[in-house]
């Protein structure tokens, strides 16, 4: 699954994107485009214990992969 949340303000990529893992099955994966680095997002996904990686993308944007 894929979630481009670039162009919104915030808190509306967090809110997105905790919205969609909620749909996710234990081992499956949602990607995530955003304009910046999602620090506050990341403190969530620790909580929560989601496993995740970030890749600076051409655009100055960043591509989060986040497994449950």
């Amino acid at each position: 699954m894929m979630l481009d949340n670039r162009g919104l303000e915030p808190p509306q990529p967090m809110m997105r994107t905790l919205k969609a893992l909620e749909k996710l099955q234990t081992g499956e994966t949602l990607k995530i485009i955003n304009d910046r680095r999602p620090m506050f997002l990341y403190e969530q996904l620790d909580e929560l214990g989601y496993k995740h990686t970030t890749e600076p993308n051409e655009d100055g944007s960043y591509t989060i992969e986040i497994t449950k």
